[in-house]
């Protein structure tokens, strides 16, 4: 474990993320057995919590989806001794009745990348992680309920379609993801989601639909996302900080025991 340390770690866009917010922000390097994380994690003070931070495409946002080192951005979490990651991110919806602008917090993924690295268990040691529920209930609900209070449009689940991008889906594959009734499509959730289960942190995705995908019969653009994630990134902003000064301190999840029963 590392001298600096944090509680609550957020993977995110640097949209939502805010310095100004937090106190005594300071910038350090988390060397990784896995290569270089995103970028450099800033920790930060928050209302007597420690917040870490790493802006998963780096702070320039220049690292698309299928070259983010996944292992090494949760490993560094880990490292810090954080306990539960906060994961926004900007989603395509698949359904009619899940809008651009709402949020979900999804309780499922399918996972249609390929070749990416997703475990910290690649010999010496086999490792069955449970994916039934990979989000965590605890975090999910917390949020849930209090984005229900402050207003925010938000589906308390669906099913994620993780895609390899960075290209966009033909219509094709997104008509055949909406036959499998899955609800929204991003790029992102895997294998962070399933990496912080084998590190047994919490987890949880607060996905901003920005845009409906070519199902719909409009295709979809880079600037219609950007412009739908900037009309409601401050309200994720706002639900983030406010939220996490509601999460307990004490885990009443099984997500910190997940290894229990996974390891061979």
């Amino acid at each position: 474990m590392m001298e600096e340390s944090a509680e609550i770690g957020i993977i995110g866009g640097t949209g939502v993320y805010d310095p100004g917010i937090f106190e005594d922000v300071k910038e350090i390097k988390v060397y990784t057995p896995f290569g270089k994380t995103s970028d450099l994690v800033s920790l930060g003070h928050y209302k007597g919590r420690v917040i870490a931070f790493i802006p998963r495409h780096g702070r320039n946002h220049q690292i698309p989806p299928h070259m983010i080192n996944f292992r090494a951005n949760i490993w560094a979490m880990k490292e810090l001794g954080v306990k539960r990651i906060i994961s926004p991110s900007a989603v395509g919806s698949l359904r009619e009745d899940f809008k651009p602008g709402d949020l979900v917090l999804v309780d499922q993924f399918i996972d249609r990348t390929k070749g990416r690295r997703d475990t910290f268990y690649e010999g010496g040691r086999v490792c069955h992680i449970s994916s039934a529920d990979p989000f965590c209930p605890e975090l999910r609900k917390i949020f849930f309920d209090s984005a229900k209070k402050m207003g925010i449009p938000c589906h308390e689940k669906g099913t994620y379609v993780c895609i390899q991008g960075p290209r966009f889906s033909t219509r094709a594959e997104s008509k055949l993801f909406r036959s499998w009734e899955a609800d929204v499509i991003g790029m992102t959730v895997y294998p962070e989601c399933v990496l912080a289960r084998e590190s047994e942190m919490c987890y949880v995705s607060l996905c901003m639909i920005t845009d409906y995908d070519v199902w719909a019969e409009k295709a979809v653009s880079a600037e219609e996302v950007v412009k739908t994630m900037e009309k409601n990134v401050e309200n994720v902003k706002e639900l983030m900080m406010k939220t996490m000064l509601l999460i307990p301190r004490e885990r009443s999840c099984v997500c910190g025991y997940a290894l229990k029963e996974a390891l061979m």
